[in-house]
């Protein structure tokens, strides 16, 4: 099989989940900002779409190269082995960007990368009209950064976050592979200790949390790019989709708890749990975050509150806040995560975070607080 050069593209701030995630898979990865590399073959790009849990896509490096001219970014492009890559008929709609580069206009850099591609493959196949692209779709990135130029094909389609569960939505979702980066940040050990959202919205972040304590694969509800190129086989694709189903853990029982003031939140998250089976898994209460009483020790807390950026919201995510410390500050047993955009969380909680941690949902800056338990 052909190895490839691969990139795992995640949010900023969790590339280092993502590359534990990799290496947990048995690859050696290289850390880069908002990206970790490894390398392997069509199988690996399988396996990594199917299983990681915190990226938003896995990319083929094509190549890259240097370009400062619109005729060294067509040249170098046309050098790459794209006949490899891309049938006859393929669709290759080809997106971009550019940072601190002489060639600074993404429509040109991205007109001139088509035209160089297109150049390539009407050469190879001996096309004297234009190329169809009626076929399988095969997206193209062109990224440019001080004037390094980065070709890539997408193996993903729709990113990694859209597992294909969350059919009933709430306002301002959490993103799943957030979620799950926010559990993988944690300390929690499924088997032995209980999980807490006490704000669980539409249930992502307890969904993704069964998952993991599951070993259900992230990807198994969802197809890929890939699925469609010619060169990848369907039996293989096929034999791994079986393998990843086969390697989930259904055995013991789960302590896993979901709540949320409203009703109808606890209803969309309970069609989205058993969207993907996990409804047995995930006890689901109404009940205000003022109200929760445990006699359990040594839990997990995982939450994402409302922000109150809105001015009208702020004093309601204050007192939310200082609920919230009321309530759990006490489980000194207890390790509490949550993740706000709000700086002023700590004052309103109650108390300082053993550590902070810089994330990004979606466009978002927030920070994950976290609060170590301890035991008696």
């Amino acid at each position: 099989m052909q190895e490839f050069k691969l990139m795992a593209t995640c949010a900023a701030g969790i590339e280092s989940v993502t590359a534990t995630e990799l290496k947990q898979l048995g690859y050696e990865v290289q850390v880069l900002n908002g990206m970790v590399l490894f390398s392997g073959t069509i199988a690996d790009v399988i396996t990594t779409n199917l299983w990681l849990r915190s990226a938003d896509r896995i990319k083929i490096i094509v190549g890259e190269f240097e370009a400062n001219t619109f005729d060294e970014l067509f040249e170098g492009t046309k050098a790459l082995a794209w006949e490899n890559l891309i049938p006859m008929d393929g669709q290759f709609p080809v997106s971009g960007r550019s940072k601190k580069s002489t060639l600074h206009s993404v429509p040109d850099v991205q007109a001139i990368t088509k035209k160089a591609i297109a150049t390539k493959l009407a050469a190879f196949y001996h096309r004297r009209t234009r190329l169809p692209e009626t076929g399988g779709l095969y997206p193209l990135e062109v990224r440019i950064n001080k004037n390094h130029v980065l070709e890539l094909l997408d193996t993903t389609g729709p990113s990694l976050f859209k597992r294909g569960y969350r059919v009933a939505k709430g306002e301002a979702p959490l993103k799943e592979n957030m979620a799950a980066a926010l559990v993988l940040l944690t300390n929690w050990h499924p088997a032995t200790m209980p999980f807490l959202d006490p704000m669980c919205g539409s249930g992502t972040i307890p969904i993704e949390a069964a998952m993991i304590a599951r070993n259900i694969a992230p990807g198994s509800k969802r197809s890929f790019a890939f699925e469609a190129w010619d060169w990848v086989s369907s039996d293989l694709v096929q034999s791994m989709r079986t393998d990843a189903l086969g390697a989930a853990n259904n055995e013991g029982d789960l302590q896993i708890q979901a709540s949320d003031v409203n009703g109808e939140m606890i209803n969309h998250a309970k069609v989205n749990a058993q969207e993907m089976g996990l409804l047995h898994d995930i006890h689901f209460k109404q009940l205000a975050v003022q109200d929760f009483h445990t006699t359990a020790t040594d839990g997990v807390v995982v939450t994402n509150p409302p922000y109150g950026q809105r001015l009208g919201d702020r004093e309601a995510a204050t007192k939310l806040y200082q609920d919230l410390g009321t309530v759990f500050r006490p489980l000194t047993t207890w390790s509490k995560y949550y993740l706000t955009s709000d700086l002023n969380f700590e004052k309103a909680y109650g108390a300082k975070a053993t550590k902070r941690r810089k994330l990004y949902n979606g466009q978002i800056r927030t920070d994950y607080f976290q609060y170590w338990g301890h035991k008696d």
